[in-house]
């Protein structure tokens, strides 16, 4: 909490300390490098890159361009790269058994970006809805998505990753006890020093749309007795604070090292109070939809592209976070280092 100041105007004149670039700079108490940015990326089977219609300035990569990307994100001192599939129709079904695929798109791409840029860290996406007809995050049964089953699907999506050479496994899917089977298996398999970021308060949002385009996982629909209409049975209420802290507490209970906030400028008060409660390394996922409204505001003429970026980035360290999954990360990075 902040004290009361010790002088009163005009002994104290706060303007002081804003009146030149160099004092600013001095006192500035959040500070962005390039080090706190990982880059959210997609990956896509064949050749070349896809632009993605709803994120300007987003594409979707092939294994090799994202091979490139890896060698650009070193070059920038990105840490590390947050990587997600775009899977055709073709390779969906309603289990998403090619999550598991140790020779599907994630194991390649994770290969290839190992191979290019060893030092640079891997994250990826434990959750099964880009590889299902259905959309879902889980099994689903009777219009029920099911937790246990689920689980062991994940469980064995994860161990493919870290075989292939993932350092980071985020499962985003929010089912319960996840990160605790996932650890354990981790351990058994030998793969002790894999991380997990868990995709701990993740909030059935409707930021996430333009996402869904990027990964081709389509619309949910409305609804029906065989396939949920939304994710709110799994993903949580926006309404609720508390149930975040529970949430984050299971998670690192069960073994997480790492914990994450999703979205992430919605919910700064959520990643304040995981910082205050916790103080675990906490990040915060820019999400698909706030991407996609500074782009449109700033190319509608509404805002200045450049300092809105930025000044959204800040917002993330000034909360607390330890850094921030972003799809503007290489932009950044090359602004920070300009």
């Amino acid at each position: 909490m902040s004290k009361a100041p010790l002088a009163a105007y005009p002994a104290l004149r706060l303007r002081r300390l804003r009146q030149a670039d160099w004092v600013r700079r001095l006192v500035r108490e959040s500070v962005l490098t390039p080090a706190d940015l990982i880059w959210s990326m997609v990956v896509h089977e064949g050749e070349g890159q896809v632009p993605v219609a709803a994120m300007p300035g987003v594409s979707r990569l092939s294994v090799k361009d994202a091979a490139a990307a890896a060698k650009e994100a070193r070059a920038l001192g990105i840490p590390a790269i947050a990587v997600f599939p775009h899977i055709d129709g073709a390779g969906k079904d309603a289990a998403g058994s090619k999550a598991a695929d140790p020779d599907g798109l994630i194991a390649r791409a994770v290969k290839a970006m190992k191979d290019a840029a060893p030092e640079v860290g891997i994250m990826c996406d434990v959750a099964l809805d880009p590889f299902t007809d259905h959309g879902h995050d889980g099994l689903i049964e009777k219009g029920r998505i099911l937790n246990d089953p689920t689980i062991e699907a994940l469980v064995a999506q994860g161990l493919m990753q870290a075989e292939a050479g993932c350092d980071i496994l985020a499962p985003s899917d929010m089912m319960d006890g996840r990160c605790g089977a996932l650890r354990r298996a981790l351990e058994t398999a030998g793969h002790q020093d894999v991380m997990i970021m868990s995709y701990a308060a993740k909030y059935a949002s409707a930021f996430y749309g333009p996402y869904r385009e990027a990964i081709g996982s389509g619309k949910l629909g409305t609804g029906s007795v065989d396939n949920p209409g939304d994710k709110k049975t799994y993903q949580m209420d926006s309404a609720n604070t508390e149930e975040a802290l529970r949430e984050v507490a299971l998670d690192i209970a069960e073994g997480a090292d790492m914990v994450m906030v999703k979205p992430g400028m919605p919910y700064l008060d959520i990643v304040r109070r995981v910082v205050d409660a916790f103080s675990m390394p906490t990040f915060a996922f820019q999400v698909s939809g706030e991407y996609a409204m500074l782009m449109a505001a700033a190319q509608n003429g509404w805002i200045e592209e450049e300092r809105a970026i930025m000044e959204s980035l800040g917002a993330f360290k000034r909360a607390g976070c330890a850094g921030v999954i972003t799809y503007f990360a290489p932009r950044a990075a090359r602004s920070l280092g300009a």
